[in-house]
């Protein structure tokens, strides 16, 4: 299940816990994205410890332990970095400064989960990288359209075990309802957001390295235009790319701000992987004037046609997948090299981008 009002998008799974009560705590640091609800779910049902909250804002900060009540307001941001319990803190900070809080958290001697986009400039990612290198800290990034959605964790699954054969091509569609009203001043300023391909396009950036099983790729082409806002003249509400991976796949992919209201879901995200033997089509929140439900797959192959309703099929396994990697010191939810690529290519879309009005 999952909560989709806007920003407050905070899938909701079958607890999977790795490990038991007090045995990994974390903290919440800067809730300017609702996608701070979801990571934190996903942690706590693989059995994560919430122990400290802290946001400059207070509302946002009652709101928030409201929703959890066994977590405690700290005090400051120190509070939270100078606490030895707490191995790993999980943010939604505005993007543009996900970066330098993700260097001041791992210079503290913690593991960082950050929201995506992890950063707006590729100086901000190659600091990071420094980072990492010199603590031997994790910054992880929560590319949820990916591991917080059950149809995409299977069809990885199909994939690896050979279903469509070698991966050619992947296809991602990524809509999002605007809902202006909901929306905070930075998510309109380019500055803070970073561009439509670095935003959301992430999203579809990293799907495309994972399932055709790219270790890099090439921007060929990218475009982006605000056809719809006229008010937030700052604001892209539609971006394109295509890109060829370094085993030879491509990918095409389309991100906007332009579902109508009359969806029932703020966004048809679809995702179409091509193999050499198949295909599969992921619906993954809403099958259009069929079905209300999301986690809809659609599995084409030599030996037929077949529809798979993925709902509670997988779960969520990067969470639980990424406390242990925090604690044993391991790369199996996500490679530090593949959250770290998929920032860079999204980046650089960005940055080349073709302006269309």
């Amino acid at each position: 299940m999952s909560k989709a009002n806007g920003m407050n998008y905070a899938p909701e799974g079958k607890p999977q816990p790795v490990v038991g009560p007090g045995e990994f705590y974390f903290a919440a640091l800067n809730l300017d994205h609702g996608h701070i609800y979801g990571m934190c779910n996903g942690l706590i049902e693989a059995g994560a410890t919430l122990k400290l909250a802290y946001d400059p804002d207070p509302t946002r900060l009652k709101a928030f332990c409201d929703r959890y009540p066994g977590v405690r307001a700290a005090s400051s941001k120190e509070e939270i970095l100078q606490d030895k319990e707490i191995k790993l803190v999980a943010s939604s900070a505005v993007t543009s400064l996900r970066g330098p809080l993700g260097i001041e958290v791992m210079e503290h001697g913690k593991d960082y989960f950050v929201d995506k986009a992890p950063f707006t400039t590729l100086d901000q990612l190659a600091a990071a990288k420094r980072t990492v290198a010199a603590t031997g800290k994790k910054y992880a990034v929560y590319y949820s359209e990916r591991i917080h959605v059950e149809s995409a964790e299977f069809a990885g699954q199909l994939v690896k075990d050979g279903a469509i054969g070698k991966v050619v091509q992947v296809l991602g569609l990524g809509p999002h309802r605007l809902n202006a009203p909901s929306r905070p001043d930075w998510f309109f300023r380019k500055e803070f957001y970073g561009g439509i391909l670095c935003d959301i396009g992430s999203h579809q950036i990293e799907q495309f390295l994972y399932y055709a099983g790219c270790k890099d790729a090439k921007v060929q082409s990218s475009k982006v235009g605000n056809f719809n806002n006229p008010q937030y003249p700052e604001l892209e509400d539609f971006g394109d790319a295509t890109l060829i991976g370094d085993n030879g796949a491509t990918n095409y992919f389309r991100v906007d701000w332009l579902t109508p209201n009359g969806l029932s879901v703020w966004g048809d995200g679809r995702t179409v992987i091509l193999g050499t033997d198949g295909y599969i089509e992921l619906r993954k929140y809403v099958d259009v004037a069929r079905r209300a439900e999301g986690n809809n797959l659609y599995l084409v192959n030599q030996e037929g046609e077949h529809y798979i309703d993925t709902n509670g099929k997988v779960g969520y396994p990067y969470f639980g997948a990424l406390i242990l990697d925090c604690l044993n010191r391991t790369e199996l939810a996500m490679t530090q090299d593949h959250a770290f690529k998929a920032a860079e290519l999204c980046l650089e879309a960005e940055r080349q981008a073709i302006r269309l009005n």
